[in-house]
């Protein structure tokens, strides 16, 4: 699902926070709500929609849908608009520069903040006063950015992460795999049964710590207003400090720390560390990559806080066409229309009346239909882990200075500070 998914799986494409098209300050005070475009009036005339990376493969779904609005409001006329996987991000901030931007965009949460930074985008929450109403409170919430009031996206597609254990290994390596670690202490405590058993052959964990490991453990990662990062906490350090204990036990793989890791899904895939964090479809990855092990994979829910990944739709702020575009909107992501969107691909809705759509909430007995209710079920609880405003050039030297702690070079608490500053200095550039 690259393209249209893969400003979710870890929000790392934020070269476009660091572009700017003139306007307001960045790091002032909180910008007052601009006036909504009046999205009242007569459904009718032409309106733009553009998707990410949709075509070819969703090309019937997409007609079907615009079919459908044209058919319920006649006079209406969707143009649709497909763009590719690559550069997205690029594309559509030209679009805002050039004044061309779509009345209806697909954009992910990161994508969308600097164009609200720009007033660029409509506050829907104004336009809308249903909103609240019908969509879930998390993929709302993924649309409010810090220091700007309003909600600058309808929440489309969602989706999550739950964990994934390899029960043959589990079983060769004295763990229970019905009962799996539902913590991270759990997990440390399971892994080093795993150590003992395997002789240091295969692993248990096998990933490092991330920002989102840090939210999950209840640690503020920026200050409200949106002005600096916060994480260089005790309790930070904490969490680092576990991690540096796990690893200095060998209870992680030593290239773990390394640029040329393969990644504990790609190990958990070969069958040679057993478990992995992933969405609920990937299982279907496992039958590709290694159809014997399949079978074996018994899903759980996410420890602590299940990350959230959200895909949205965006209104421009200068659409001449307000009325249509919100009604699109709210037509592509109804509730009927998300679920044959999340019956053909493995996507959750957005909608709360899909709480009890019997797609979602039963498995069929397989491994797979597991892990699609655990996931389903845990974005009622799920957020967005790590800030919108972490760039790529933020989270590599996070990376880093994470790795230097796991490997005693510098203390926890000196590797934070040093993470907290260049992440503000990269956030005030």
């Amino acid at each position: 699902m690259r393209g249209y998914w893969t400003g979710l799986a870890v929000a790392a494409v934020m070269v476009v926070s660091g572009c700017g098209l003139g306007g307001a300050d960045p790091q002032g005070d909180a910008a007052p709500a601009a006036p909504a475009a009046a999205a009242t009036g007569e459904v009718k005339g032409t309106v733009t929609l553009q998707t990410w990376a949709l075509k070819p493969k969703f090309t019937t779904y997409m007609e079907r849908v615009i079919g459908a609005f044209e058919k319920k409001y006649p006079g209406t006329k969707v143009e649709w608009l497909d763009q590719p996987p690559d550069a997205y991000s690029e594309k559509v901030l030209n679009q805002a520069a050039s004044g061309t931007l779509p009345d209806v965009t697909n954009l992910p949460p990161d994508f969308a903040r600097p164009l609200v930074k720009q007033e660029m985008l409509l506050d829907v929450a104004q336009a809308d006063p249903r909103l609240a109403e019908e969509y879930v409170a998390g993929g709302l919430d993924a649309y409010r950015f810090r220091g700007f009031s309003g909600t600058y996206g309808y929440p489309w597609y969602l989706n999550t992460d739950v964990n994934y254990w390899n029960s043959e290994l589990m079983k060769k390596n004295g763990l229970d795999p019905a009962k799996p670690p539902t913590t991270f202490d759990e997990l440390v405590e399971q892994a080093r049964t795993f150590k003992e058993k395997s002789g240091g052959k295969v692993y248990l964990m096998s990933r490092r710590p991330e920002l989102g490991d840090l939210t999950q453990a209840g640690v503020k990662i920026m200050s409200d207003d949106g002005r600096s990062f916060v994480f260089n906490t005790p309790e930070a350090a904490a969490v680092i400090d576990k991690y540096r204990a796990a690893y200095k036990e060998g209870l992680l793989p030593r290239d773990v720390l390394t640029d040329t890791y393969a990644g504990n899904a790609k190990l958990f895939n070969e069958g040679t560390v057993a478990w992995t964090t992933a969405g609920a479809n990937h299982i279907i990855a496992v039958k590709t990559d290694n159809p014997s092990l399949a079978p074996k994979v018994v899903p759980s829910p996410a420890m602590g806080v299940p990350p959230l990944y959200v895909q949205g739709l965006s209104i421009s702020k200068r659409t001449k066409n307000p009325a249509a575009a919100v009604a699109l909107a709210r037509w592509v992501t109804s509730p009927e229309n998300q679920a044959a969107f999340a019956h053909e691909v493995s996507v959750f809705p957005s909608t709360k009346a899909s709480a009890n759509d019997p797609f979602f909430t039963r498995s069929d007995g397989t491994n797979g239909g597991d892990a699609k209710v655990i996931a389903f079920k845990s974005l009622a609880t799920a957020k967005v882990l790590q800030p919108v405003e972490v760039t790529e050039a933020m989270s590599k030297f996070v990376r880093q200075q994470i790795a230097l702690a796991l490997t005693g070079e510098v203390s926890s608490k000196e590797a934070l500070d040093a993470a907290v500053a260049k992440c503000n200095e990269l956030l005030n550039q």
